[in-house]
């Protein structure tokens, strides 16, 4: 089982590495919709016009891994793993579709996609069963016995996490190593507890984004896109999903240690554009951490060069050891709910200390940087609140 595991990652791998070639390629035939001509937007950090249609070539590397599957090899993956993921990527295509119309059109409004996201997570719950009924959390257990419920808390859910690989995806390689880490965590686990049906999944949604990594980083010739994260947002999610479905003994909170950090990323991103600048709680903005460390960390150690994509690959230097030191301890100590939860807690404080550190310049090379004025950012005594002024720029220089 584990060469049969081995070879559909590489298959998946291949044919993603491959379809992101050829779409590099060909831009100048589709360049006039795919390339992200946006270079001065809050969350743009790239110096020239890049292809954003990488989740194109993610789900065709899933789409050709099961056709291959079951026309040349029909034991790579298993009948019911097979099934699965069939069903499990018509219910991922709303959110795709969504997302992949943005990409190109730039007219899908936020709104619409996040309810594509929830369209997709019903879909999946009424294809696969991926309804959650369990968080391990006292009171809230009982209430997810009411299916109604449990399905509101599941569509959420999802889309959630649909949302939370979306606003990772600043620089190249930090959405697709932490979706790669993730999967890879959760196959791990799945594996564990004997369920080859997830553990399938898990790796085929690992091989396509490794694949699609090897074109993204470090130069970033290739960006996911709102497609591509919404897709991969979404496998992961469902994955999440039918772990705890099919797996009672998998704690909630130790998947959630896996996964944290996009979903502290999301949950803080909400918290400080509604609660701290009374805005509009899903507004682009420049203050998500990996944006900060981009900003006030490494523009600071690292020149910009003539090879600009340097300072930007580097973030994913800083973030994603984090991402796999998180994995690393859930997958080790987290097969309980007291120690999952110490775990997803320790992550969250450790997230709070490191953003008013940023924020506050406390790692750069001196304390009030040109990158983001003294009076553009100020930091609380006690919860690293931002205040910023109605625009954000960035140092200045092309990046």
């Amino acid at each position: 089982m584990l060469t049969h595991l081995l070879i559909a990652a590489m298959v998946a791998a291949g044919t993603s590495a491959i379809a992101s070639l050829v779409i590099i390629i060909s831009q100048r035939w589709h360049g006039k919709l795919s390339l992200d001509h946006d270079l001065e937007g809050v969350q743009k950090f790239h110096a020239r016009a890049v292809p954003r249609i990488g989740g194109i070539a993610i789900i065709t590397a899933i789409s050709l891994t099961l056709l291959f599957s079951y026309c040349f090899t029909g034991d790579l993956l298993s009948v019911s793993a097979f099934s699965a993921a069939v069903l499990l990527l018509c219910a991922g295509l709303p959110a795709f579709v969504a997302g992949v119309t943005e990409d190109l059109t730039k007219r899908v409004s936020v709104k619409a996609r996040l309810l594509a996201s929830l369209g997709s997570a019903l879909l999946a719950s009424w294809l696969l069963g991926a309804t959650i009924d369990k968080l391990d959390i006292w009171g809230l257990d009982a209430l997810l016995t009411w299916a109604p419920l449990a399905l509101v808390v599941t569509a959420v859910a999802v889309a959630g996490g649909v949302n939370a690989i979306n606003i990772i995806d600043g620089f190249n390689g930090l959405a697709g190593s932490t979706v790669t880490i993730m999967l890879a965590a959760l196959g791990i686990l799945a594996w564990n507890v004997g369920d080859e049906l997830v553990a399938q999944l898990a790796v085929v949604g690992l091989g396509a984004t490794a694949g699609f990594l090897f074109m993204n980083y470090p130069s970033g010739r290739l960006f996911l896109g709102d497609g591509g994260a919404y897709f991969l947002g979404f496998w992961v999610a469902e994955i999440v999903v039918l772990l705890l479905v099919r797996d009672t003994s998998i704690s909630a909170w130790q998947v959630l240690a896996i996964c944290a950090y996009p979903v502290i990323e999301v949950l803080f991103s909400i918290y400080r554009r509604q609660y701290l600048r009374q805005g509009d709680p899903v507004a682009p903005d420049g203050l998500h951490l990996h944006t900060l460390v981009f900003r006030r960390v490494v523009s600071r150690f690292i020149a910009d060069t003539d090879h600009p994509w340097k300072r930007n690959a580097a973030v994913a230097c800083v973030i994603v050891p984090w991402v796999a030191l998180g994995a690393s301890l859930s997958l080790v100590f987290g097969d309980t709910t007291p120690s999952a939860m110490l775990i997803v807690f320790g992550q969250v404080l450790a997230y709070i200390a490191i953003y008013r550190r940023v924020v506050r310049g406390r790692w750069t090379a001196r304390q009030n940087t040109d990158v983001l004025s003294s009076d553009e950012v100020h930091a609380n005594d006690c919860t690293g609140r931002v205040a910023l002024s109605p625009a954000i720029r960035h140092d200045g220089h092309p990046l």
